[in-house]
């Protein structure tokens, strides 16, 4: 009855709000500005700054925010909340139905593209469609539906992504560990050749340009634009565009450019973001390894659905859940900003054209006063078929990927490789975590958790150590009775290292299986089997 009264409490349409607005005093706006605002802006809305961070998880600086709303709520009502700031018309909005509203609103009359945002994304991608409108923005948004195919659970390079996501991550899987700077550096891997192709996969130049533009539209137009380093970074984007690698979202970017979509689609622009994007994708997979570490039960669930997907293109819900709910807990996108093109009425008063409505997403998902379950992990609010699409469970106020018509068009694409590189750096092994905040089981989730501070460790499972049996790891099969000969790992009489389909999988009841075409991989089989460390060749070396 608990999550039926939640379902109740937040699924009433949109509509007008039954509370108007109220502008508060200097007082009111320096509590709501110190409280929420100016924690957001000081860790970086475009990109982190870690000492920030670590400050805010040792104060639970959301949890902060999430109260100070809360009192506002109480003492001036649930209608928006209008901000006493110069030249500008700023409201918060702390109900969940305000917020579907004007989530269902977008882009007209509440759009994305507001001031503040155009200032902080122009530094890097000029054209992206989250500061375009009108005739470009519409277009420009039907090409990103498109090429990233929003609402299709698996991407048609859903396998290269797999493939590529295991090759990446051998190396962590034989550490055995990893902390936020290794495993940043493997996503930047990951996501630079699932974007445009193996040959980025050592462009760290791009991604270093960039951090620091990103790193300069933290300061929005606080910050004069470097026009010559955003011309070097797009046009390093556009020559891997060029290349259209098969595999790559480049190639379906090619294949997707001009036509229906028109001319005027900026390319570089929109890829920018999606690199831009990205980052936050990691920091959601990296804490959702902290959710698996503390849900014990939830992760051999995970393990039993790895190991029953199908080779290649697994599809895999538990784990989207568990990103999702990454993102819900900690969100990545700390508010949520619409402007409105034309007045627009709020229980009988009127909010001028250009109002920003500022969405705070910790209080939208981890509101207690609304959501009974709201600092638990509850994956099965994501498994609802039902829901409308980029909420949970018909549950309006939940915006991990935004919702409504300018929801992220990425979703689909960004869940199912965050999935695939759960399952190809877990694999069937008990994640433990070492360093950093806790996500346990045991009581009330911790409202802001440092990513940084995040380490964790590979527990093998006496089970999966036996040399027998099948695993598939990240859509790769192992299979059968293996046995060692020489430098060899035997199958059947024969070297294996095949994966399924294609290219094969690797010898079975391999604790530890880091498979790859050209890499060396290190298999851990029966205890005692004198064969830890052993190093296989590739299948085919006879």
């Amino acid at each position: 009855m608990v999550e039926q009264a939640q379902h109740d409490r937040a699924v009433e349409e949109p509509g007008t709000s039954s509370a108007a607005p109220v502008r508060l005093g200097a007082g009111g706006t320096a509590r709501l500005v110190a409280g929420v605002l100016a924690p957001m802006l000081a860790q970086g809305i475009i990109v982190r700054r870690p000492a920030v961070v670590r400050l805010l998880d040792r104060w639970q600086g959301d949890d902060r925010a999430v109260r100070a709303l809360q009192r506002a709520r109480a003492r001036y009502g649930r209608g928006p909340l209008v901000l006493r700031i110069p030249g500008r018309s700023v409201a918060l909005l702390t109900g969940a139905q305000d917020a579907a509203r004007v989530l269902a609103g977008s882009p007209e009359p509440f759009a994305p593209a507001t001031t503040e945002k155009r200032a902080a994304l122009q530094h890097f991608q000029p054209g992206g469609v989250l500061i375009s409108d009108g005739a470009p923005r519409a277009a420009r948004r039907r090409w990103n539906e498109d090429v990233l195919q929003l609402d299709v659970p698996l991407h048609e390079q859903a396998a290269a992504i797999g493939a590529v996501a295991a090759e990446e991550l051998a190396p962590l899987r034989r550490a055995g560990s990893w902390d936020w700077p290794t495993f940043t550096e493997a996503w930047a891997r990951i996501t630079r050749r699932v974007t445009l192709g193996d040959g980025a996969r050592d462009d760290v130049g791009l991604t270093d340009e960039l951090a620091r533009l990103r790193g300069r539209a933290n300061w929005a137009y606080l910050r004069r634009t470097d026009h010559d380093g955003r011309r070097r970074l797009l046009a390093a984007v556009q020559d891997h565009l060029d290349r259209a690698e098969p595999g790559s979202l480049a190639a379906t970017v090619t294949a997707a450019a001009g036509g229906e979509h028109g001319a005027d689609l900026d390319l570089p622009s929109q890829v920018a973001h999606w690199l831009f994007a990205w980052d936050a994708a990691g920091i959601a997979t990296h804490r959702a390894a902290a959710l698996l570490a503390g849900h014990p039960e939830h992760a051999a669930a995970v393990r039993a659905e790895v190991a029953a997907a199908v080779p290649g293109r697994p599809d895999l819900p538990l784990l989207r859940a568990t990103v999702l709910e990454s993102v819900r807990l900690w969100p990545t996108t700390l508010a949520v900003l619409r402007e409105t093109t034309r007045p627009t009425d709020w229980g009988g008063r009127t909010a001028p054209a250009g109002t920003t409505f500022v969405l705070v997403s910790s209080l939208l998902h981890r509101d207690d006063e609304q959501l009974p379950e709201a600092d638990r992990f509850v994956p099965r609010m994501w498994l609802d078929e039902t829901a409308p699409a980029g909420t949970s469970a018909s549950l309006r106020s939940m915006v991990p990927f935004s919702a409504g018509p300018a929801r992220c068009p990425g979703r689909d694409l960004v869940l199912h490789t965050s999935s695939v590189v759960l399952a190809a750096l877990l694999g069937p092994d008990e994640p433990v975590q070492t360093a950093g905040r806790s996500a346990p089981d045991t009581g009330p989730l911790p409202r802001t958790l440092d990513h940084t501070a995040l380490r964790f460790a590979l527990r093998p499972r006496p089970e999966a150590s036996r040399g027998s049996g099948r695993i598939r790891l990240g859509g790769l099969q192992v299979s059968g009775t293996a046995t060692m000969r020489g430098r060899r790992v035997m199958h059947g009489g024969d070297p294996v290292l095949d994966r399924v389909g294609e290219k094969g999988a690797g010898p079975a009841g391999a604790g530890r299986a880091l498979l790859g075409d050209l890499v060396d991989t290190v298999v851990r089989l029966a205890p005692g089997a004198d064969a830890c460390g052993l190093t296989v060749q590739r299948a085919g070396a006879r």
